[in-house]
């Protein structure tokens, strides 16, 4: 395989950088998914409801309000027309739907009327139509100014569009200058940096355009996955670009030197490959199909980053190094460090602090105050400022949709009353307290009712006044599932974006026990067969994980909510990504325990990998907090904060505790390691 790489080392440049070529043009036709109920699975009770009130009746439930402030009740009319008059919005709902206004309305029931008009503000609700989100909030915003405000599910998917592409862009204008920059620090030539870039941005770029196989990816992983596969794949080049540069000072030929470099850096790689392969196929298995999403782009990343640094950069290197040697500089930084025996001297402090630790961050982890959606508009948004503006006059505001068998009207009346004397439900909207359960529908014209009744179902909505998710929203879904029960048994269907939340949560909740199992137990076996080890997958596992928990724990130490799906995929993303940095110091350890004591080794190995482990750790480090900083959209920040404070973490966890732990359990490893022929003479 290396010959034929050597042998046609041109073609092989030609043919990467044409896929490449390829792969941009190709990647524009790949559509961007914004709604994350769309990966909710279809067996879901929440999309199964709404699959049924989809049949059943030509609106949905409202995805968007808008409030016109200093209106009075036939502006507000004027108002409602021009907002149905927008291309890509139906269903505008007001106070005219609910009850006749040609009466004064400080007769009618002021709960009612106050879900709708107060103040001499008026609020609308409608629905907006998937797909069109951004020109149809656009045309809102020029009909209803500044002074107004709007808000809803609608407007985030609307956001969220128009963010996401600038906001990877400025990612990636920062993060390269700056892996540019770590790059430089760590190598001793000007053009190195540029081959790693351009090893690792030609499989980022051939894996955005072979998405277009899937036709669509979620904003999610957009944003996420071309930078992250850049930063946890890097390492693989860096290493075999080193041995190259090594061999290169031993060997005649630069031919021989990449032979060598090849078949030493190999098993590295691969072993490094294959953590993180399955720790992001363990994500594929996801219920809730973003993970999944995510995880089979970042498997496809890794792939194809490790074919292009085995295959693509020898051949680029044996046709451009004479440039490599031609820009040679002094090292500006120190490749190894005396610091060994300082940090082997904090081994006992170390272990009793990760002893204290490691209980109460591992529970504290799983008891975060979690965020199932996207967690809201920053309140230095005009989204966020409108919502409070809305809320602020109106409340909050949760629509939820019932639907019961048609046909028991008197049935349905009792049902009603029962909703509407919870404290949560501001008001409802039925038939039978809008138009009166004493009238016959069938003597009312179809246009009087159709919003009300399809062929089978009857449809009730619920105006609450909870967030969209949380412990009195999710309380307040078990007891309108209850009532409803209590009436029509399973016979009923409940939608809405709280029941989408209630949803969600029980499924990824799921998901979190059957993905952290699979990824622990995948990397433990890649770790078995590449040590030859029981105990060598405990103890770089427990170093890893315990960096994990810590960083996952700290939103619950800050009483800061975190969004879940952020803390699901870091859970098995800073695993993955960074179990690398124990595989390469242990790596090195093993190799010289067999020539010195286990102290001895483990100094020099602090002395010779914490370099290497250091700009690893920098590189992902520094992607984490650009995307944390860059992205406004709050599942892409929070994957952003926790990778890049789970990076420090686990760096700090492989440097301190990993070496505290191999001298700890010393004996117990050559027990429970394959031949270890470990040194057996003294101490130096």
């Amino acid at each position: 395989m290396t010959d034929l790489i050597l042998k046609y080392k041109k073609s092989i440049v030609i043919t990467f950088s044409v896929l490449a070529i390829i792969s941009v043009i190709v990647q524009f036709g790949v559509k961007t998914n914004y709604d994350m109920v769309d990966y909710l699975s279809d067996d879901a009770p929440s999309i199964k409801s709404t699959d049924v009130m989809d049949e059943a009746f030509d609106d949905d439930v409202a995805n968007t309000r808008v409030m016109i402030k200093d209106v009075s009740i036939q502006e507000a009319l004027a108002y409602k027309k021009k907002l149905e008059d927008i291309d890509g919005i139906s269903g505008v709902m007001w106070l005219d739907d609910v009850m006749e206004i040609t009466t004064p309305i400080e007769m009618e029931n002021t709960d009612t009327v106050e879900s709708y008009y107060k103040d001499s503000n008026a609020l609308f609700s409608f629905e907006i139509e998937k797909g069109k989100e951004v020109e149809t909030t656009d045309a809102v915003y020029d009909l209803i100014g500044k002074d107004n405000a709007m808000s809803g599910d609608a407007l985030d998917t609307a956001i969220s569009q128009q963010s996401t592409g600038d906001e990877t862009m400025n990612a990636a204008l920062i993060l390269v200058p700056v892996v540019i920059l770590i790059l430089l620090l760590s190598t001793t030539s000007w053009l190195e940096p540029a081959f790693f870039l351009i090893t690792i941005g030609i499989s980022v770029l051939i894996n955005m355009g072979t998405n277009i196989f899937l036709g669509e990816v979620s904003f999610v992983t957009a944003a996420v996955a071309p930078i992250l596969q850049l930063a946890v794949s890097l390492d693989y080049a860096i290493f075999l670009l080193h041995s190259f540069n090594d061999f290169r000072e031993t060997e005649d030929t630069p031919a021989e030197a990449m032979k060598l470099a090849i078949k030493r850096s190999f098993p590295a790689i691969a072993a490094s490959a294959s953590t993180t392969v399955f720790g992001f196929t363990a994500l594929m298995f996801m219920q809730f199909g973003l993970g999944a999403d995510l995880g089979l782009n970042l498997l496809k990343g890794i792939l194809l980053s490790f074919i292009s640094v085995m295959i693509f950069l020898p051949a680029l290197t044996l046709l451009m190094y004479k440039g490599i040697d031609k820009t040679k500089h002094r090292p500006f930084l120190p490749s190894k460090y005396n610091i060994g025996k300082y940090i082997v001297k904090l081994r006992i402090p170390v272990l009793l602090i990760i002893a204290i630790l490691v209980v109460p961050a591992f529970l504290a982890q799983g008891q975060t105050n979690f965020l199932y959606g996207n967690g809201g508009n920053p309140d230095n948004t005009r989204a966020g400022q409108d919502e409070q503006a809305i809320e602020a006059t109106f409340d909050k505001y949760t629509p939820m949709v019932l639907l019961v068998p048609k046909g028991d009207l008197a049935r349905e009346d009792q049902l009603v009353k029962d909703l509407d004397n919870l404290d949560e439900v501001k008001s409802t909207i039925s038939y039978v307290n809008v138009i009166g359960a004493g009238i016959p529908p069938e003597y009312l014209d179809e246009s009087q009712t159709e919003s009300f009744f399809s062929e089978h179902y009857s449809r009730i909505t619920l105006n609450t006044t909870t967030d969209a998710e949380g412990d009195e929203a999710f309380a307040l879904v078990e007891t309108v599932k209850g009532i409803a029960a209590d009436y029509y048994g399973d016979d009923y269907h409940a939608l809405g974006e709280s029941m989408t939340m209630y949803d969600m949560r029980d499924i990824v909740e799921a998901d979190n026990t059957l993905v952290n199992a699979l990824t622990v137990i995948s990397i433990a076996i890649v770790l078995l067969v590449t040590f030859r080890s029981i105990s060598f997958p405990v103890i770089l596992l427990l170093t890893i994980e315990t960096s994990v928990w810590i960083n996952l724990a700290i939103p619950y130490l800050t009483d800061t909510p975190l969004v879940y799906v952020g803390y699901l995929i870091i859970s098995t993303v800073q695993l993955a990504a960074t179990v690398d940095y124990g595989i390469l110091f242990t790596e090195n350890y093993t190799r010289l325990r067999k020539e010195m004591s286990a102290l001895d080794a483990v100094k020099k190995t602090i002395n010779e990998k914490i370099f290497s482990i250091g700009v690893s750790a920098s590189i992902l480090s520094s992607v984490g907090f650009i995307l944390s900083v860059t992205s406004s959209d709050p599942i892409v920040g929070s994957i952003g904060l926790l990778l890049g404070r789970g990076a420090l973490l686990a760096f700090l966890l492989v440097v301190f505790f990993l070496p505290a732990l191999l001298l700890a359990l010393d004996k117990v490893i050559e027990k429970t390691t394959w031949k270890p022929n470990f040194f057996k003479g003294k101490e130096e």
